[in-house]
């Protein structure tokens, strides 16, 4: 499992109220830096999750962890009727609905603030649910993971889109560099909270990842667990059922 990683060391919080605070914090120009930081390549990976889902064919989506709704916006190009986009913080949830409003798709999408591990959705829900670098900022990840599996319903498909370390050399040695230097002098320049962007490095460095995300995803209950790593492993897209 992770080392419990939260964003402010020195702050009495739980991490889940830690994490708020942080995207609330940053949430005016975490779009612009998030691209900056990620050179692009996170939207590449973000088509991917939607081929997968558009696959299945879903009516009903959630995407958890939405932040500014990029994930939720993108699957409104598959033929759901009606997407849920979902997040702690209601700082990043604002800057999202003024995204969807601009886009006019208000009648399809619903942003609302809420806890990924107390969903506030009945037992099989969803034919989707998409999470995209949220679920490594999860306090207790089985039992987030369990509330999913809850309101996924049968036969359902569940996406994880996360950051994953490479294992090759020399990329290995690469993002060690970039996500330890590069990655929080960026968001020391360009964001108010440097913290910030130290506690997203560290968080990546050491989420599980690969198969042994795949075995807790497993031992919550998911079936059909597989794991397809991008990008000589920086990122990972997961995929299960119920």
């Amino acid at each position: 499992m992770s080392k419990n990683i939260t964003p402010y060391k020195d702050s009495q919080l739980g991490k889940k109220q830690q994490v708020e605070q942080m995207f609330d914090t940053i949430s005016g120009n975490y779009d612009s830096l998030n691209r900056m930081i990620s050179l692009g390549t996170d939207q590449g990976w973000r088509k991917k999750v939607l081929k997968i889902v558009a696959e299945k064919n879903p009516d009903t989506i959630l995407d958890i962890a939405t932040g500014t709704g990029d994930m939720a916006i993108l699957l409104s190009k598959t033929n759901a009727t009606k997407i849920t986009g979902l997040d702690l913080s209601a700082g990043m949830l604002e800057v999202g609905k003024g995204k969807i409003k601009a886009l006019n798709l208000q009648n399809r999408i619903d942003m609302i603030q809420g806890d990924s591990e107390n969903l506030p959705f009945e037992d099989n829900s969803f034919d989707a649910i998409t999470v995209g670098f949220g679920i490594r900022n999860f306090e207790n990840l089985e039992k987030g993971l369990s509330e999913i599996l809850r309101v996924l319903k049968p036969n359902g498909i569940f996406i994880i889109l996360e950051t994953s370390v490479p294992t090759k050399f020399p990329f290995k040695q690469g993002y060690f560099f970039y996500t330890q230097n590069i990655m929080p002098f960026m968001g020391k320049l360009f964001s108010k909270d440097q913290k910030a962007y130290k506690y997203l490095s560290d968080s990546a460095k050491n989420f599980p990842f690969g198969q042994e995300l795949n075995n807790i995803l497993k031992k919550v209950g998911f079936i059909n667990v597989q794991d397809r790593p991008q990008t000589m492993g920086i990122a990972t897209i997961y995929s299960a059922s119920k």
